[in-house]
């Protein structure tokens, strides 16, 4: 065949939403955080498929999640059932690829539309770390048994591409927030999903569980603006060259660890209503009183953060980031997201695909 050049050593590996056996719409990018072997076999059935199937169902033996993650991916709808496409990928690990789309973006499908099956292992930052082709299972076995503890990749314990700024709301205005929250009407919080071509809001327990008090007081909305705008808006600009004009997002959030407060690994604007979202900002209103918590970037390692009582963490919103859970006490926080005139063209041209067709947050 005429091929592209696939995906090489050292290069980003390309996000995507599949279908999958466990969810109709996986967000690749979701995965961050351990290493993950990613498999075009194009379908069981053919010869070359059969035999690497069978060579990583018998070769492949238990694997940590933590450590590394498997995953299929066929051109074929019913290999996402297919038990020797299972035996090889357990727990039903394998995306749908119609039409070779996926695999294309990969540089495996060459200028006569013909596939080039191949295997790639890819860094907790998702970046090509080796790859093969198909008819070398012993490669990718032994690869898989080499591999580093996902923390040691880079040889040392990375800081994740973040700002920590102290002092940026003061301690009795933190406070205010939390007598607003506790004086209001908290609703279980959600997060945005595409769903049938449109942004709706979920609300999974299992995902999430926090709950949300909107600031509606225009005095602490405005002290809570004015204090963004002179005490982090400068930071940013310094640490990221980016000149902050919006804000999306007023809020005081909480997460007790009566319910073990959480949010699992995520990214702030992977819906095309969200995508304007530039950086997000987490201010502790309380540190000193609960335990747990932390903020988390999987794909830099295990390190975690937490900003002092009125600081905050700002971190671009395509990082994959998660909530540990509180294990006592309870967090409050408000976590307002940064963008700038350029992205508010984005978002008033994509908000009528919001489910309800407006805004959900004031700017």
């Amino acid at each position: 065949m005429a091929a592209q050049r696939s995906l090489a050593w050292g290069e980003p590996a390309p996000w995507f939403f599949a279908k999958a056996p466990v969810n109709p719409r996986f967000a690749f990018s979701s995965l961050g955080g351990r290493f993950v072997a990613l498999c075009f076999f194009g379908r069981s059935g053919e010869p070359a498929a059969t035999a690497f199937l069978a060579a990583l169902a018998a070769g492949l033996g238990p694997t940590d999640d933590g450590r590394v993650v498997c995953f299929g991916v066929s051109e074929d709808e019913a290999d996402l059932d297919a038990a020797a496409v299972g035996a090889a990928f357990p727990h039903q690990r394998v995306f749908h690829d119609p039409g070779r789309a996926i695999a294309a973006d990969y540089g495996l499908v060459g200028t006569d539309g013909a596939l080039d099956p191949r295997w790639f292992v890819l860094d907790p930052t998702l970046r090509v770390f080796a790859s093969g082709p198909l008819d070398r299972a012993d490669a990718l076995l032994a690869a898989l048994r080499a591999l580093p503890d996902p923390a040691a990749h880079a040889t040392a314990q990375p800081w994740a591409p973040v700002l920590l700024v102290p002092r940026v709301l003061e301690p009795e205005f933190c406070r205010r927030l939390i007598d607003y929250y506790r004086a209001g009407e908290p609703e279980p919080s959600g997060f945005m999903r595409t769903e049938d071509g449109r942004t709706v809001m979920v609300k999974d327990a299992g995902f999430k569980r926090r709950a949300d008090v909107t600031i509606g007081d225009e005095g602490l909305r405005g002290h809570l603006r004015e204090a963004l705008r002179c005490r982090l808006v400068p930071e940013i600009a310094r640490a990221f060259q980016f000149e902050v004009t919006r804000i999306e997002r007023y809020i005081v959030a909480c997460y007790d660890a009566a319910s073990q407060g959480f949010f699992k690994p995520h990214r702030d604007n992977t819906t095309a209503a969200t995508a304007h979202r530039r950086f997000a900002v987490s201010i502790n209103l309380n540190a000193e009183e609960f335990a747990g918590g932390e903020l988390r970037f999987p794909e830099y390692g295990p390190r975690s953060y937490r900003p002092p009582t009125g600081g905050a963490v700002v971190f671009s919103c395509s990082l994959l980031h998660e909530a540990l859970p509180v294990t006592e006490g309870v967090r409050y926080a408000t976590l307002p997201f940064l963008y700038d005139d350029a992205a508010a063209r984005v978002r008033e041209r994509n908000i009528g695909l919001l489910e309800d067709g407006k805004a959900t947050y004031r700017a």
